[in-house]
């Protein structure tokens, strides 16, 4: 609620309350000064009165026995007493030079005009830096802080006036400041006062200001990404005020009360007036207000916060765009300081409310728009951090053919959304920058997600939200940098079982409408002894005949053998594929033994089908939620993801390469004279024989020198990480998309996480394991011999834990968020016996008869998991 007399048509706005006839009249009637001076005064007796805690006047604010009023009503109420010509109480010492009160000897006032002096400052619209501590220093000589109060509660309450507010001094030339100093040595007093006034508004001109050159003040060790983003508010000035007046209790509840009055306002402007396309200095509100350190604070969390991140979250595209260019200039402090104020929220108001099936937290206004802000912070936090822009992979030179079944798609309405892959965020878009273009953020990715908003959400509802893109409906899986890699993992699955679902239906229509065969199933049936080639083969007729196949649930079955494949048989045709394909006998990849990582054989003989077949098994894995051993450096992710390999790359494929490289770029000699190297560099291929390769042409006729040695580094990891490896690298990734094109995969997840998603964790905590592990069949935890087999699987080495878990799961890594998530269960399968423990794999369920000693119990299971291999019929 604004404040009264402000202007003229508070008067009339706060009697149209009770009449509103009474409008016209009384705006004629209260336009003089002094009619409005007395009026306001009257108001301040009752909302703040005179200071004396035994006063006598009944209308008065200090009176015992007065009963407090909302605002409409004390406006009404100083109209009446205004009429009635009413008392008018001294003020208290404590109170005296606030109001500029003064009593006549009959405690009544006469009507007489009476001029404000200037420490009312009712006139002020708009606040600058030196008038915000001049006033404070008036305030401070009478310990009456109740003008600058209504100062700041007036101009933060209102939009207009912050647009105004701490404007950047306009930068003149060195021409235009000799000539305005001539000028100001001819003029006398008065004109030099009528100069001080347009000078004034000279300052807080937005052409002059938008036009000045200067960016927002960021941390000097923040290498800026982007060019300067022109504002008009001056953002340290904003931040001294801040850091001058928070301290003060009283002031700091105006900011708060402001706050809240002017969030709704804002909100209507900017939703229904256009605001910012009329006036793009509207951003100065956002950018004044966020600098509140103290926006996190308990006090801002109920209303304040809320309604104001509901406005924001109104601007527009391009104002949302210039907001983060704006930010990412700032330091890693500010950008914490940021993500902590939506993070506050977010988390304050998940664990005051119980979210549910029935209560969603998607339809919490407060926790979906500081999402939407933290979105802003999030970019900025790219955009400002360690971006490689330049670097990316070509697309595919031949799209991945279009299914067969698209028209009968249509037809039963799945119409596919995105058929050219999935979405991307509109402010990415905007900003013309991509996640995986940072290389290193300004803070880390890992702060902006909530784990508490994490645990309350139905991420069945957020999925189908997520689908449908209605307006109506927020999905969190727009704003992925929220969530954790389990939560997103979780997400895919959905997605990936809905879109199986889909082609069993189209499959089972198909033998309905043309006779064909029901395959509803992407079926293959190999030889263990020729896995990869019956593999290869099977594969290759699906992505020449229908890809749409590939995206079908995997049934495998090994020839032979009587395993019927509910998860656990393709886990283990994955681990066999994985084994045979990654030995370096094969000679389809490299292994560094220092880093334990495969690279792609520039010289190998297989065929691009193998790197396609080993690019399907890995999007199989994915699309079928099952775990693979595979161990290449990030750059393979990153390439995936539609980057090229640079040198930085090769620190973690190449270290020893890295490491010559790097120090060669530090030497400090005479590269030429002490190297003697040249753009010509040299390989050995399989039977160790040397290749040449001319970085450029003529390359063995130019030395590396001081000045080139740059050029040279990056021309080599080009070589090494892209241009040697790119016809094997092409297939893999082709036959990655061939599953995957479709998949949300590229816009949930960053290259790290889809290397966990890929591989697991390397993490093994049994101890969460054990935590999380059922029992059944007559087991529970406090059984004898159940306690026997945490102590022996608490008790094995790393090697002998991976073979347990290979055999009780059909993998020996721990899923995405560590064995915590996975569901274990041990049955009891009879009496002691000399049997071994047999395992489902299929359903992590491992069967275990009651033996009678844990040193059986130790043997009989080592056995088992040593010796495990195959599928038989139980």
């Amino acid at each position: 609620m604004l404040s009264l007399l402000e202007n003229d048509k508070l008067v009339s706005a706060s009697a149209c309350n009770q009449n509103p006839g009474y409008a016209v009249v009384f705006f004629i009637f209260f336009i003089r000064a002094a009619a409005k001076h007395l009026i306001e005064r009257y108001y301040h007796q009752l909302t703040e009165g005179c200071g004396n805690e035994a006063c006598t006047n009944e209308a008065c604010g200090s009176s015992p026995g007065f009963r407090r009023m909302d605002n409409n009503a004390a406006a009404i109420k100083a109209l009446e007493l205004y009429k009635n010509n009413a008392k008018l109480c001294d003020p208290h010492p404590s109170k005296k030079g606030a109001h500029n009160f003064s009593a006549c000897s009959n405690g009544k006032m006469n009507h007489k005009d009476l001029t404000p002096t200037r420490e009312d400052f009712r006139d002020l619209n708009y606040l600058t830096e030196e008038k915000v501590y001049e006033i404070l220093a008036l305030c401070g000589e009478t310990e009456d802080f109740s003008p600058l109060i209504r100062v700041i509660g007036r101009v933060f309450s209102s939009a207009e006036s912050l647009v105004q507010s701490f404007r950047k001094a306009k930068q003149h030339t060195k021409e235009e400041l000799k000539s305005l100093q001539a000028k100001d040595e001819d003029k006398d007093e008065d004109e030099k006062e009528t100069a001080s006034g347009s000078a004034t508004a000279m300052e807080v001109e937005p052409d002059a200001a938008s036009s000045s050159g200067e960016g927002a003040s960021h941390d000097g060790n923040n290498i800026q990404k982007v060019g300067p983003v022109e504002v008009s508010v001056d953002i340290e000035a904003v931040r001294r005020v801040y850091d001058r007046l928070l301290s003060n209790e009283k002031i700091e509840a105006a900011f708060l009360n402001a706050l809240v009055y002017l969030s709704p306002n804002v909100e209507c402007d900017l939703t229904y007036h256009n605001v910012y396309a009329a006036d793009p200095n509207y951003l100065n509100v956002f950018i004044i207000v966020m600098e509140n350190c103290n926006l996190h604070s308990p006090e801002y969390l109920e209303i304040a916060l809320p309604q104001f991140c509901k406005a924001m979250s109104k601007l527009p595209l391009p104002a949302l765009a210039k907001l983060a260019r704006l930010w990412s200039q700032y330091g890693a402090d500010q950008i914490r300081r940021l993500v902590e104020t939506f993070q506050q929220l977010i988390t304050y108001t998940v664990i005051s409310n119980e979210f549910n099936n029935d209560n969603l937290v998607n339809e919490d206004d407060g926790v979906v728009a500081a999402t939407k802000c933290l979105k802003i912070v999030y970019y900025a936090n790219v955009l400002g951090g360690d971006l490689d822009t330049d670097h990316n992979e070509e697309e595919d030179d031949e799209p991945i053919p279009e299914s067969s079944e698209l028209t009968l798609q249509e037809l039963l309405g799945e119409e596919r959304r995105n058929k050219k892959g999935p979405r991307v965020d509109p402010l990415e878009m905007e900003l013309g920058i991509r996640t995986s273009d940072c290389r290193k953020p300004l803070i880390p990715f890992e702060e902006f997600v909530n784990e508490p908003l994490n645990d309350v959400l139905e991420m069945d509802k957020d999925y189908t939200f997520f689908k449908v893109e209605t307006e109506s409906k927020f999905s969190f899986m727009t704003c992925p940098f929220i969530l954790n890699a389990v939560t997103k993992n979780l997400g895919l699955y959905y997605d990936n079982r809905i879109r199986m679902y889909s082609e069993r239906r189209i499959t089972a229509l198909y033998s309905l409408v043309q006779g064909q065969q029901l395959n509803p199933y992407l079926r293959l049936k190999v030889r263990r002894d020729h896995i990869i080639d019956d593999a290869l083969v099977r594969l290759e007729m699906i992505a020449m005949e229908n890809p749409a196949d590939l995206k079908k649930q995997l049934y495998v079955e090994f020839e032979g053998e009587q395993g019927v494949d509910e998860g656990g048989v393709s886990k283990e045709f994955f681990q066999l594929v994985v084994e045979e394909i990654f030995n370096p006998d094969i000679g389809m990849f490299t292994y560094d033994e220092s880093t334990k990582l495969f690279w792609f054989n520039p010289s190998s003989f297989e065929n691009e089908g193998q790197f396609t077949l080993i690019g399907i098994v890995l999007g199989l894995a994915i699309y079928n939620n099952c775990i693979l051993d595979v161990h290449f450096p990030m750059v393979v992710y990153r390439k995936l993801m539609g980057k090229k390999g640079t040198f930085r790359d090769l620190a973690d494929s190449h270290p020893v390469l890295y490491q010559s490289l790097k120090e060669l770029m530090e030497y400090e000699g005479n590269v030429e004279e002490d190297m003697m190297i040249t753009f010509q560099i040299s390989q050995t291929d399989l039977f160790g024989n040397p290749l040449m390769y001319d970085l450029k042409e003529g390359g063995d006729k130019i030395p590396v020198t001081n000045d080139n040695r740059k050029e040279f580094v990056a021309l080599y990891a080009e070589y090494m990480l892209n241009k040697s490896v790119e016809k094997q690298f092409k297939a893999f990734r082709r036959g990655f998309h061939m599953v995957t094109n479709e998949s949300p995969l590229k816009y949930l997840f960053r290259p790290e996480e889809i290397e966990l998603l890929i591989c697991g964790s390397r993490n093994l905590d049994f101890q969460a394991l054990e935590e999380t592990t059922e029992y059944d069949g007559g087991y529970n935890r406090d059984c004898r011999i159940i306690k026997d087999f945490w102590e022996t699987v608490h008790s094995f080495g790393q090697e002998q834990k991976r073979l347990f878990l290979q055999f009780t799961t059909g993998t020996d890594r721990a899923p995405v968020g560590g064995l915590g998530k996975l569901k274990m269960i041990i049955a009891k399968n009879g009496p002691d016996s000399d049997r071994l423990p047999t395992s489902h794999t299929c359903f992590n369920v491992l069967l275990l008869p009651e033996y009678s000693t844990k040193e059986k119990l130790r043997e009989r299971l080592l056995k088992a998991i040593t010796y495990a291999k195959g599928f038989g019929m139980l």
